[in-house]
């Protein structure tokens, strides 16, 4: 069995995400296809706080343990089965990518692959201001995007940096969310476009971006 995400705990109250269009269950949690958002609120913090992965290989940490066997993410193991999609009024479908920075992009590449995570390719982007370098990972119906400098920055952590969400019809989503959602541009993969939430504008504390659907990656 290969590595899939199964939940993502965000420190969002659930308000925000209706606000975005979003179906939340009564116990806090967003079904976004297979994976599921639990917005835990702010006691913890704010943004994507940890996540938690089914079928990973073994680390030391005890599985019922918060552990950090990639540098800055805190993850858990689980064995619950994928999870039913909700129908969201904003026509999401999926999460499209997770986006993960990191200052030392091979040693996180490293951490990723043991595991179980095999890089899928890398490339040299100048979306992010200065180039950087992007590497992908399949979690499930998930890509994983890590970006980070072509060499070592520093020792710190990886950090959650946000969502990208496919949706139905992004007009259709542009139109719901109104003044909440940026313009619509050309995205970096070809036929789609992308459009960036105002979450702040929302009271939301993680970056989300929706984007138009698209043939899978591989």
């Amino acid at each position: 069995m290969k590595p899939s995400i199964d939940e993502i705990i965000v420190g969002d109250e659930p308000d925000p995400w209706t606000a975005a269009g979003f179906s939340i269950d009564n116990d806090g949690l967003c079904r976004i296809g297979t994976v599921r958002v639990r917005l835990a609120g702010r006691t913890h913090g704010k943004r994507i706080l940890q996540w938690s992965m089914r079928n990973i290989a073994d680390w030391s940490a005890d599985p019922a343990s918060l552990a950090e066997p990639i540098t800055g993410l805190i993850t858990t193991r689980s064995d619950v089965e994928p999870s039913e999609p909700s129908a969201h009024p904003n026509g999401s479908l999926l999460i499209d990518h997770v986006v993960v920075v990191t200052p030392d992009c091979d040693r996180t590449i490293a951490e990723f692959e043991a595991l179980g995570f095999p890089a899928l390719r890398t490339r040299t982007t100048g979306n992010y201001g200065a180039p950087m370098r992007q590497t992908f990972f399949r979690a499930g119906e998930v890509i994983i995007e890590l970006v980070g400098p072509e060499q070592p920055s520093g020792d710190g952590p990886a950090a959650f940096f946000g969502l990208a969400i496919t949706v139905s019809d992004l007009d259709r989503t542009a139109a719901l969310l109104g003044s909440a959602l940026g313009e619509a541009k050309d995205a970096t993969q070809p036929g789609r476009r992308i459009a960036t939430l105002r979450h702040r504008q929302l009271g939301s504390s993680v970056a989300i971006a929706f984007i138009s659907v698209e043939s899978d990656l591989d």
